[in-house]
This record gives C-alpha cells, sequence and structure tokens, in this order.
C-alpha cells in the first residue's frame, strides 16, 4: 500500500478531532476525502504530509512514518494548497525550471524526475504564459501553476487540497484529464479533498465520508449511492395524469410502463440516486444520532 492508516487520532487539549481513522490506498489509485467543515480531513492530510504530529495510531505513506521523514521521501510527494504563494516577479518558466532543481538530487533514470519544464507547462496548460510575471497571471492561470508547483517533482503521492477553486469549466475539464493521467499513466497515487461532489464522483476511484472526526463510510460513488440513496424517482403521465414511484431498478420499470402504455404514456423522468443524496444522508443521520446519545 502507498497510504497506511490505521487507528488515527489528534487530540487537542481534551478535545479528540480525529477518532480511530482507519483507511490505505493502492499505487494509481484517486481517493476522494468529503466531509462537511470541520470534519477533520486538512488535519488528517497535514499529518501524512508530515507537517503535524499526531497523538495515536499508525501511518505510513511510502512506507515511511511521515513524522520521522527526511528530504528523499520528500521529494516524492507533491502538495497542492488552496491558496498560491506569492512569487510576483518571477516569470512562470523560470520559478518551475528553478524548483526542479531542489529535485535533481534525487532523480533516478525510471523516474525521470522532475518534469522538463516545457513539459510540464504544455500539461498545466500555461505554455502561453509561460515568460509573464506571476503577478500578471489571472486567478485560474496562478491555479494552473500551483498545480505545476505540486506536480514538478513528479510524485509518486500527490496531496490535493481543493485543486480547481477558480477554474473556469474548460479549465477544470483538462485537470481533471491531467489527474486522471496522472493516477493511469503515472501510477501516481493521489488523495484530494474536495466540496465539489460532482467532481469527486468523476475523479475518485474511492470516496471516504469524515465526519466529526471519523469515516462514516468509504466506497466508490456507484456503492455509496446503493447503499444510502439506493432508489431512483421515476415520474410520468398517462394521458395527463401524474404518477411517481421510487424504485431500485428504473430500467425495468420504464420498459413496463411502454409495454403497457405505449404512445399514452407522456412527460416520463428518471432522476437516479446520486452522490449528493447518499453524502448529505450520510452526514444527516451521523449529526442526528450524534445528538441523540
Amino acid at each position: 500500500m502507498v497510504l497506511t492508516v490505521d487507528g488515527l487520532r489528534m487530540r487537542y487539549g481534551e478535545t479528540d478531532v480525529l477518532h480511530d481513522v482507519t483507511f490505505d490506498a493502492r499505487p494509481g489509485e484517486v481517493l476522494a476525502l468529503l466531509g462537511p467543515n470541520g470534519a477533520g480531513k486538512s488535519t488528517t492530510i497535514e499529518i501524512l504530509e508530515g507537517f503535524r504530529l499526531r497523538s495515536a495510531g499508525r501511518v505510513e505513506v511510502l512506507g515511511v512514518d511521515p513524522a520521522a521523514a527526511d528530504e528523499r521521501w520528500r521529494s516524492r510527494i507533491g502538495i497542492v494548497l488552496q491558496s498560491w504563494r506569492d512569487h510576483g516577479n518571477w516569470r512562470v518558466h523560470e520559478l518551475l525550471q528553478h524548483l526542479g532543481t531542489y529535485y535533481a538530487p534525487y532523480s533516478t533514470p525510471t523516474t525521470r524526475r522532475p518534469w522538463p519544464t516545457g513539459e510540464l507547462l504544455d500539461v498545466v496548460g500555461l505554455t502561453a504564459a509561460a515568460g509573464q510575471k506571476i503577478k500578471t497571471l489571472s486567478g485560474g492561470q496562478r491555479r494552473r501553476l500551483d498545480v505545476a508547483i505540486g506536480i514538478v517533482g513528479r510524485p509518486d503521492v500527490l496531496f490535493l487540497d481543493e485543486p480547481t477553486v477558480g477554474f473556469d469549466p474548460e479549465a477544470r475539464y483538462e485537470f481533471h484529464d491531467l489527474v486522471r493521467r496522472l493516477a493511469d499513466d503515472l501510477g501516481t497515487t493521489i488523495l484530494l479533498t474536495t466540496h465539489d461532489l460532482d467532481e469527486a464522483s468523476k475523479l475518485a476511484h474511492r470516496i471516504l465520508v469524515l465526519a466529526a472526526g471519523r469515516i462514516i463510510a468509504s466506497g466508490s460513488t456507484a456503492q455509496l449511492t446503493r447503499l444510502i440513496a439506493g432508489e431512483d424517482d421515476v415520474r410520468w403521465t398517462v394521458d395527463g395524469e401524474p404518477f411517481r414511484r421510487s424504485t431500485t431498478d428504473s430500467t425495468a420499470l420504464v420498459r413496463g410502463l411502454f409495454s403497457t402504455y405505449g404512445d399514452a404514456l407522456g412527460d416520463l423522468e428518471v432522476r437516479r440516486a446520486s452522490l449528493e443524496d447518499a453524502y448529505l444522508t450520510l452526514v444527516r443521520e451521523h449529526a442526528r444520532e450524534r445528538d441523540q446519545s
């Protein structure tokens, strides 16, 4: 396993903010960590990145405890934070080329670290802005630069914290394609935190739902929606009269409707259970159980 987290606990004073958090991740897996504000997502990520010491539990990233990791280990980790660093007077290509030199001592023939600057600029869609000073970039371009900084060392593990904030739809689509290529072609393991449920659904092989410091569900989008919001909502009319039914097999129901009513069937609408339905149900049920306990 690339990531192993077993019984992770974090306490501030008398308050536990993480309770027995346990999960793992394989090479090339994209893992999404979802949860409301204050759920413990940032604390979990910071512990995995080696920026925060845990109170208890076992954590390994690339076979190493992040709390005792060295520079060689850090050269294999990429991080994209929510806010960008202000290097305003650097030109884009100069900054990336300079940062790449920090990874050179840890390069190997098989991993080809770091990315060549020109190739990296093309990957993140900043080729046209290569000669611009960073302070002249738009918000979306700065966010692309954040991503470039995070992957300049061609990391084995990449942490993405709300990576597409500020992206327009085209930039978001291109970034999603980049994430898939990093995972599928280079075998990069990616841990993603996002409030964009559609993004998580599109990118993640597996989703962890964190609430009040505990993982309350884990699985693929399909598994979570079947588990929590497993029924589709089907609506239709017959000769103008409205009907509605919930079902776990909307395909069979629709076939039966056409067979029964033929041309009299109208206004057919199938609303399939979504990740958003599952997520909201999970978080609300967990909050209700906490209030009752």
